[in-house]
């Protein structure tokens, strides 16, 4: 939620200890849980109050936030990879000028030449 991993807890932990010490610390804690869950009470209580007002445009309002959320979230090194082994396009067949190359040439018969690949 707020980017702490566990190590940076335990420091926290450990700092709580030593600042409050060992008689105040769980009553501390206790104070923290409570007031956490009660912001997030207030937080939850404020979102179901807008989308009762707002009603269906809450959805759109949310619909520029959610694709935000998505560009955020972009990654180009995984689209390109994506993008070069999801091959959702169906094979082509072959041209019929492709049959027509791979003919053998009669005998005295010149091999065409492409002017504009040489």
């Amino acid at each position: 939620m707020f980017g702490f991993s566990l190590d940076h807890l335990l420091v926290l932990l450990v700092a709580g200890l030593f600042i409050l010490g060992p008689e105040r610390l769980p009553e501390s804690a206790r104070w923290l849980a409570q007031t956490v869950q009660r912001v997030r009470g207030f937080a939850s209580g404020a979102q179901e109050q807008l989308r009762a007002e707002l009603g269906p445009e809450f959805q759109e309002l949310r619909k520029p936030l959610q694709d935000l959320q998505a560009l955020r979230e972009f990654n180009p090194r995984t689209a390109v990879t994506r993008y070069l082994l999801d091959d959702s396009t169906p094979a082509q067949p072959p041209a019929a000028t492709a049959t027509a190359a791979m003919t053998p040439l009669r005998a005295g018969e010149r091999a065409p030449i492409d002017p504009d690949a040489t």
